[in-house]
């Protein structure tokens, strides 16, 4: 019993030294003008001739390797502006991704730029609580029903492939794949980064 007792003391202690939620903190901060390497400096100046703006979000974790930051922000120049899906399917597509990994700044980002290029309100929401939305445009209910498979199964079956390719063809099918890598990299980066970010969706049950 004396044993078991110190056991559970020290395991009690263990607990008591381990960081909760409350000492999560920004691993990769903006780093200093003047600690810039030239290659960092030389993605910067890219990044704002692309984008006209300056590096915010999952860009600023990535400058810490600039060819990658360099490459990840010409890939999203096409897979966010410029993909076949039209910008409603695009930033629906993108919410799904934040919510299924459950990224806040990613959300954050994309919510309004949702409703702006009218996904319904009442489908964002029961997206952002992790339910299935009802009343879905049938191109939406086409991609949710692809996007929640692949997430569950890590694979597509025939059935929801052909009518993928049958709505969007080819190039939408892969298009979307993008868009889900694409934004899938971004949440694991800023999940990594403990970017900061306003709180918006609850964690999803395990």
């Amino acid at each position: 019993m004396r044993a078991l007792t110190i056991f559970v003391a020290i395991g009690i202690g263990i607990v008591a030294m381990t960081p909760g939620p409350a000492a999560a903190q920004d691993r990769m901060p903006p780093i200093a003008a003047d600690k810039l390497t030239d290659a960092q400096k030389k993605a910067v100046e890219e990044f704002k001739a692309a984008r006209s703006a300056d590096i915010s979000g999952p860009f600023i974790p990535l400058l810490r390797s600039p060819e990658v930051m360099t490459r990840a922000r010409a890939m999203g120049d096409y897979l966010r502006y410029r993909s076949v899906l039209p910008p409603r399917l695009s930033e629906f597509v993108i919410l799904i991704t934040a919510r299924q990994w459950t990224q806040n700044y990613e959300w954050n980002a994309h919510e309004s730029i949702a409703r702006q290029q009218g996904l319904n309100a009442d489908v964002i929401k029961a997206i952002s609580e992790g339910r299935r939305p009802e009343h879905m445009a049938e191109d939406e209910e086409i991609l949710y029903a692809f996007c929640d498979e692949l997430a569950r199964n890590r694979s597509i079956s025939d059935a929801a492939y052909e009518r993928a390719v049958a709505r969007f063809g080819e190039q939408g099918v892969i298009d979307t794949l993008g868009i889900v890598g694409y934004y899938s990299m971004l949440a694991m980066v800023l999940n990594t980064a403990r970017t900061p970010a306003k709180p918006a969706l609850a964690p999803l049950p395990r």
